[in-house]
């Protein structure tokens, strides 16, 4: 039976067959979690391999442990599920489906890059299909998604509210005696009250160092007066997430922190006003990147200035680093481009989730950008 394809979704597979006609290809196979999603509107883990298959013309179909069917039917828009029991091997499905459907010969591209896809998933189905080529389509899995649809950035605006809402309530908390735990569950508490998927908060951690407190341990300490906590919020609606940063200062901030602060500030306003369509990723990160070292601000600037935000599931990889600002980056960025940008120095941390807008860049986090405090 024919699936109706909802708007959004037909956004998508349009997308997905215009790459597909590009690279000559009969039928695409998406086997990473986020491309199920944003393809299908499902996604489940890798317990048991599982793809989506979409042919150029005609019906997708996906194939997947027959535990799954229902929930990814009730979780998505196509109608074609095959799922197959446990005891049977999941590529052996595949290539008998693939065969069955008319594609036995034919051109399939894969992201040989996907987290999911192998050399020895290659070499099985292969096996079993002497006559199917494969076309490499490398990054196909996150090149679809960079950019967003007006859906997506509603959902990451609404990720980004949240995120905000929660940097209130920890900062109205930020006194001598508050617990990195305390501030935590605050957070998570907030998200789940106002619809986040998870209470997964993201660092919050002592402010320390220049970067090395962004992927602190978390550890539970009790804050004192001068003390710097590091907040980073990452919630998640629709499985889209939305990021921000901000320190905040037990006590009243030093007039160094103050200084730091607005310089920081002031070279990532200006990074997000240069985020326009056809702007070049090198010279956007040079703003912050070359401005920070020229002020003095950091001796060394090795991380990216920004990445890709969009839509999340659980992998290993929690953060998708396949468009960043780096000196050797020299992509164009592409209107409803979703980032996460983000700037540290002795100790302060600053970041916004930010839509590539003809206007420039257009921050979805409302939080006041400053040092918080609980005054």
């Amino acid at each position: 039976m024919a699936s109706e394809i909802p708007a959004e979704y037909r956004w998508r597979v349009d997308k997905a067959r215009a790459v597909m006609a590009g690279a000559g290809c009969d039928l695409l196979l998406l086997d990473s979690g986020e491309a199920l999603a944003w393809l299908s509107g499902y996604s489940v883990s890798e317990t048991m391999y599982r793809a989506v298959f979409l042919p150029r013309e005609g019906e997708p179909w996906f194939v997947l442990r027959h535990l799954d069917a229902e929930p990814c039917r009730q979780g998505g828009w196509i109608a074609d599920i095959v799922g197959y029991p446990d005891s049977h091997e999941p590529e052996r499905v595949m290539a008998e489906q693939i065969a069955q459907r008319g594609f036995g010969a034919g051109r399939v591209g894969v992201d040989f890059n996907s987290i999911s896809w192998s050399p020895a998933r290659q070499a099985t189905i292969a096996a079993l299909l002497p006559d199917l080529t494969f076309v490499n389509l490398e990054g196909v899995t996150e090149s679809l998604r960079w950019v967003k649809s007006a859906h997506e950035i509603g959902k990451l605006a609404e990720a980004s509210a949240i995120a905000d809402r929660a940097l209130a309530e920890i900062a109205a908390k930020a006194l001598p005696g508050l617990t990195t735990n305390e501030a935590a569950i605050t957070a998570a508490a907030c998200f789940l009250r106002h619809g986040a998927d998870t209470g997964e908060t993201g660092p919050i951690v002592l402010g320390r160092g220049n970067h090395e407190f962004l992927h602190g341990l978390f550890r539970p300490h009790t804050l004192a007066t001068g003390d710097v906590l590091h907040v980073e919020l990452i919630p998640y609606v629709g499985r889209y997430g939305a990021r921000i940063m901000r320190p905040i200062v037990i006590g009243t901030p030093s007039p160094r922190q103050q200084e730091v602060a607005q310089a920081l500030i002031a070279l990532q306003d200006e990074q997000i006003a240069a985020m326009r369509p056809g702007a070049i990723a090198s010279d956007v990160d040079r703003i912050v990147r070359n401005g920070a070292l020229k002020a003095g601000l950091r001796g060394e600037y090795t991380n990216v200035t920004a990445y890709t935000l969009g839509l999340y599931i659980r992998t290993p990889r929690s953060s998708d680093f396949s468009r960043v600002f780096l000196p050797d980056q020299h992509w164009a960025l592409e209107e409803n481009m979703v980032f996460h940008v983000y700037t540290t120095a002795e100790g302060l941390g600053f970041s916004e989730t930010v839509v590539v807008t003809p206007a420039g860049g257009r921050r979805l986090t409302q939080t006041p950008r400053r040092i918080l405090t609980a005054g």
